[in-house]
């Protein structure tokens, strides 16, 4: 069975002759959460509205769970769930009568999902309070609840952190974390805040100007942002064999470009230099590198970019 939940091929959306999304080529797999990362106006609402039928494609196709199709789209979307940008609440109501009017209008006929979708999220224990009387960061766990009433498959958030204080932006983090692992959801949520989703997701997705920059795991992420003493030389291979016998390390690695990327010695440049020069070996290149994530990002992306680290 495939692993793949939602595919884009060439998904393109016009508004007026502006192009919001140009030709995006995109997967999403079970299982992760992926973090959908760029400027405000880069693109992420306008693709999110076109994955939960809130817009249209002008052209490209759209397909959940290998099926594509108008029709067969809107049976495959009610395996998602959803909270695009400021989730519609009743402010006099409590959290439990706001479940139940979603409930209602979504013709889920179980009751206890009401009681238990809470639960998921922390909100069990506010029994008569009204959604007036609650913080930024309940209100955003309320929406995502009502997201989470037809028990979703994938879930997706639009900007769910926005104007929340830390530790509202701590107990989203925690829940989403909690979703994933526990219920096994896979989660796509889009921010400009870097820092976060770096705590949360396991791959990135880049976007700006409509286009995909860049898809890349957690893992590559690091890999990429580590600081590390990058040298070059004339040879490669004598250069290798210094670093294992004279400096007694294997901590490094060899790039397609040749550079050799030292991940120790980073605060003791002068005895690799030694260690080089005493084995005859000319170095072109010697230097500390490694880009802080803000960096990479606003290297990706470009430096109008609002990201916070």
């Amino acid at each position: 069975m495939s692993s793949i939940i939602l595919e884009a091929k060439s998904l393109t959306k016009e508004y007026k002759q502006t192009l919001a999304l140009d030709h995006i080529n995109l997967q999403i797999k079970k299982g992760k959460i992926y973090g959908f990362i760029g400027q405000n106006g880069a693109g992420k609402t306008t693709f999110l509205r076109l994955v939960t039928g809130l817009a249209f494609p002008t052209s490209g196709t759209l397909s959940l769970w290998g099926n594509s199709g108008t029709e067969e789209l809107q049976k495959q979307r009610k395996r998602i769930g959803s909270m695009i940008e400021t989730p519609a609440l009743f402010p006099s109501m409590t959290a439990y009568q706001n479940m139940e009017v979603q409930r209602i209008q979504r013709g889920i006929p179980d009751k206890s999902v009401i009681k238990r979708t809470l639960d998921m999220v922390g909100l069990q224990d506010t029994g008569k309070k009204s959604v007036r009387n609650f913080s930024l960061g309940m209100r955003q766990r309320l929406g995502i609840a009502i997201a989470l009433l037809n028990t979703p498959e994938l879930l997706i958030l639009d900007e769910p952190i926005n104007g929340l204080d830390p530790a509202g932006i701590v107990e989203i983090r925690n829940l989403l974390k909690i979703l994933n692992k526990e219920y096994g959801m896979t989660i796509l949520v889009s921010s400009h805040i870097l820092e976060e989703l770096y705590q949360t997701a396991s791959e990135f997705i880049l976007i700006d100007h409509g286009k995909i920059i860049e898809e890349i795991s957690d893992y590559e992420l690091n890999e990429r942002c580590k600081r590390h003493i990058a040298i070059k030389t004339t040879d490669v291979q004598k250069t290798v064999l210094v670093l294992e016998e004279n400096l007694h390390t294997d901590n490094f690695k060899l790039m397609p470009d040749g550079i050799i990327r030292l991940y120790d010695y980073l605060n003791d440049l002068e005895t690799v230099a030694s260690a080089l020069a005493e084995s005859h070996i000319l170095v072109t290149g010697l230097s500390v590198s490694g880009d802080t994530l803000e960096d990479y990002f606003l290297s990706k992306i470009g430096a109008s970019c609002i990201i916070q680290i």
